[in-house]
C-alpha cells in the first residue's frame, strides 16, 4: 500500500466522520428545538374547569357556545351560587367561572394558578359580556403577590430545580469518591439547605410568595431530593452512563414539559402527564399549590414526588449489589465464609 493510498484512505475515514457528526448533531439540534419550542407553540386552553353561575339554561349556552369557538377547551359546571364558585376556585376544583346573577356580570380568575389561563378566562367573560351588553367585573379570588404580579419568581423554577438535583449529585461523587454515606447525607443535606435557599428568596427577594416560608421550602426540598437521589442512585447502580442518561432525560425532557409557569392544563395533553410524572413539573404544581391555595390541588404532585425520593433511596442501597451482578461477582454464602 502506497503512502498516496493511506492519505486516500485518511481523507475518506475523516469526510466519513466529518458527514456523520454534521448528520448526527444536526438530528440532535432538531430534537432539542422540538422538545423546547413544540410545547410553547401547541399550548392552549385545556379541559379549563370554568364554573357558571345562573339559570341552567345560561350554563348550557355557555358551554355550547364555548365548544363551538374552542373545542376541548372548556368545562363548563354549573354553581348555585357566587360563594361556592369562589370556594372551588380556592381548592383548585375549577380555574375560574361567571357569574350572571348580578345586574352586572362578574368574572372570576386565579391569577396565582397561572396567568395565561386567568387571563384567558378575562378575555371569554369580557367577550360574553359584551355580546348580551353587560358590563363585566373582574375578580381575582387567588391573586398573586402586588411585588410579583406576573408570577416569574414561581415560574423560573424549572430549570433551578433540575440544577439542583444534578450539580449536587455530580459534585458530590467528585468531591466525597468511596465516601457513600458522606455522599447520601450531602445530597439530603443539600436537598433541605436547597429548599430553604429557593423559598427565602422566593419570599424575602423577589416577593413572589407572602404565605408561610417552610411549606414552599419543604416542596422544593422534595422536589431537589426527587431529582438528586434518583440520579446518585442510578449512578451506584448504573455508572455513568445510566446517570447521563437519566440526567438529559430531565435537563431535556422533564425541564421544557414542566410546565411551571402556565400550569400543566395550557400543555397538550400527552406532555402535560409526561411533565407531571417527572420531579420538575410535579414538584413547581406542589410550590404552586402550596404557595398561594393552602395546598390544594398538590397532593398527587407531593405522592408523585414521594415515589421518586423512594425510588432514589431503594437504587442507593440496592446500588452495590447491582453493581457487583454486572459485575459478574458472586457474594459467597454465609456458611462457606465461616468454613
Amino acid at each position: 500500500m502506497t503512502a498516496e493510498t493511506r492519505e486516500t484512505g485518511s481523507h475518506r475515514k475523516h469526510a466519513a466522520i466529518w458527514a456523520g457528526l454534521t448528520v448526527g448533531l444536526s438530528v440532535i439540534l432538531l430534537a432539542l428545538l422540538m422538545l423546547f419550542i413544540s410545547p410553547s407553540l401547541l399550548s392552549g386552553p385545556r379541559d379549563l374547569g370554568l364554573g357558571v353561575v345562573g339559570a341552567e339554561h345560561q350554563a348550557e349556552s355557555i358551554a355550547a357556545t364555548l365548544e363551538e369557538q374552542s373545542p376541548g377547551a372548556f368545562v363548563v359546571e354549573p354553581y348555585n351560587s357566587a360563594p361556592e364558585l369562589e370556594q372551588a376556585i380556592r381548592e383548585r376544583s375549577i380555574v375560574g367561572g361567571i357569574d350572571f346573577s348580578p345586574p352586572d356580570m362578574r368574572v372570576y380568575v386565579a391569577s396565582a394558578g397561572s396567568t395565561a389561563v386567568s387571563e384567558t378566562i378575562s378575555n371569554v367573560g369580557t367577550a360574553i359580556a359584551g355580546g348580551t351588553h353587560r358590563s363585566v367585573e373582574i375578580i381575582d379570588v387567588v391573586p398573586l403577590p402586588s411585588a410579583d404580579p406576573t408570577g416569574v419568581g414561581i415560574g423560573g423554577l424549572a430549570f433551578p430545580l433540575v440544577f439542583g438535583g444534578i450539580v449536587p449529585a455530580v459534585a458530590f461523587r467528585s468531591m466525597l469518591a468511596g465516601k457513600r454515606w458522606w455522599i447520601f447525607a450531602g445530597l439530603t443535606g443539600f436537598s433541605v439547605a436547597g429548599g430553604f435557599v429557593v423559598a427565602a428568596v422566593l419570599k424575602y427577594l423577589f416577593g413572589s410568595i407572602e404565605g408561610p416560608l417552610v411549606p414552599v421550602a419543604a416542596s422544593v426540598a422534595l422536589g431537589i431530593a426527587a431529582l438528586a437521589l434518583p440520579l446518585a442512585g442510578l449512578n451506584e447502580c448504573f455508572g455513568t452512563k445510566g446517570f447521563t442518561i437519566a440526567a438529559m432525560s430531565m435537563m431535556f425532557v422533564g425541564n421544557p414539559f414542566a410546565g411551571i409557569a402556565t400550569s400543566a392544563q395550557w400543555l397538550p395533553a400527552g406532555v402535560a402527564l409526561i411533565g407531571q410524572l417527572l420531579p420538575p413539573g410535579a414538584a413547581g404544581t406542589l410550590v404552586r399549590s402550596v404557595a398561594y391555595f393552602d395546598g390544594a390541588g398538590g397532593l398527587g404532585a407531593a405522592l408523585t414526588l414521594a415515589v421518586w425520593v423512594l425510588a432514589g433511596i431503594a437504587l442507593w442501597f440496592a446500588g452495590p449489589r447491582i453493581k457487583d451482578a454486572r459485575a459478574g461477582k458472586t457474594p459467597l454464602p454465609q456458611s462457606a465464609v465461616a468454613g
